[in-house]
């Protein structure tokens, strides 16, 4: 077969008018490889083209699969952002509402000793979201993260102003804002001469003169300390308002709270009476703030 392979032809071309011939000769093998090279160059291209066109498509696939999967997780940061800022707009809203508090007891709050308010005080204020720009953006995945960062600490600082508001409202609750009771102011507070011998001496609250029997009402919510005789006070009630604040009541006629007994501003608590060293009837009223005396008129801005 290899010596049938190798064997040599001459192939003779005459131009028929001229009569000149050419003689070509060639080996078998070689124009038969001639011939498979020739026939095989466009299905190898071919093929190649093929392989090529698959690498790509697998690439796409490739890319495309990745992309949604970004797409998955973009819609997913999306939808915990808008979560977030839901929740924002919800504490916003309600710290609007509750930010606001009526004159009269914004006034009265205004005028408490400074001791007393740095109790209601809370949160961190150091606490502010980083500066949006402290990063580089370099990715989409970046913007992402910086944003959940930032909302993230926007609501940790809303949290810690709500925080604020509600210590600021009880703080307001607990502040007495209101006369308790009605009637007229018979002596103030500080310097004065004592109505029985009439030698100079020191009020330590208000005499606030009314018809015995008439209501004696808590100028601000708290807790009854103790309803009970004491010397010249009377039978004197003292109720504890929580930051520092405390109220006492003498000369009551009758008690209508028991001890440890919770108050709301405006709940009846006794009776103008004119027990212990009284001249007549009339309610004996002072405010302490970490146990100092205070004027009550300070506070007292509203006639219930």
């Amino acid at each position: 077969m290899a010596s049938y392979l190798s064997r040599r032809f001459t192939v003779v071309f005459v131009d028929r008018t001229t009569g000149v011939g050419r003689r070509f000769t060639v080996r078998l093998d070689w124009t038969l490889a001639t011939m498979a090279f020739c026939f095989a160059v466009p299905v190898l291209v071919g093929l190649g083209i093929r392989w090529g066109t698959l690498a790509e498509l697998g690439a796409l696939r490739s890319s495309g699969v990745s992309l949604e999967m970004e797409n998955t997780s973009y819609k997913a940061a999306t939808g915990e952002l808008a979560t977030q800022i839901v929740s924002l707009q919800g504490v916003i809203d309600e710290l609007a509402t509750r930010g606001s508090l009526d004159p009269a007891t914004a006034k009265a709050m205004k005028n408490l000793p400074a001791v007393v308010k740095a109790k209601a005080m809370g949160g961190d204020p150091s606490a502010r979201p980083s500066d949006f720009m402290a990063k580089a953006l370099a990715s989409p995945e970046d913007t992402f993260d910086l944003l959940r960062g930032v909302l993230g600490r926007l609501e940790s600082r809303l949290r810690t102003v709500r925080t604020d508001v509600e210590r600021r409202e009880a703080l307001a609750a607990a502040t007495p804002s209101i006369w308790p009771t009605i009637g007229w102011l018979s002596a103030g507070f500080g310097e004065r001469a004592d109505p029985f011998t009439g030698d100079p001496g020191y009020h330590a609250g208000l005499d606030i003169s009314a018809d015995k029997g008439h209501d004696v009402v808590a100028p601000a919510a708290g807790v009854v300390e103790s309803a009970a005789w004491s010397g010249n006070y009377g039978n004197l009630l003292v109720i504890d308002h929580g930051f520092g604040i405390k109220t006492r009541y003498g000369h009551l006629a009758q008690f209508t709270v028991s001890p440890g007994q919770m108050v709301n501003r405006g709940a009846l608590i006794g009776y103008v009476g004119a027990t212990g060293r009284a001249t007549g009837p009339h309610l004996h009223y002072e405010v302490l703030a970490n146990g100092q005396l205070i004027n009550p008129l300070s506070l007292v801005s509203v006639i219930r």
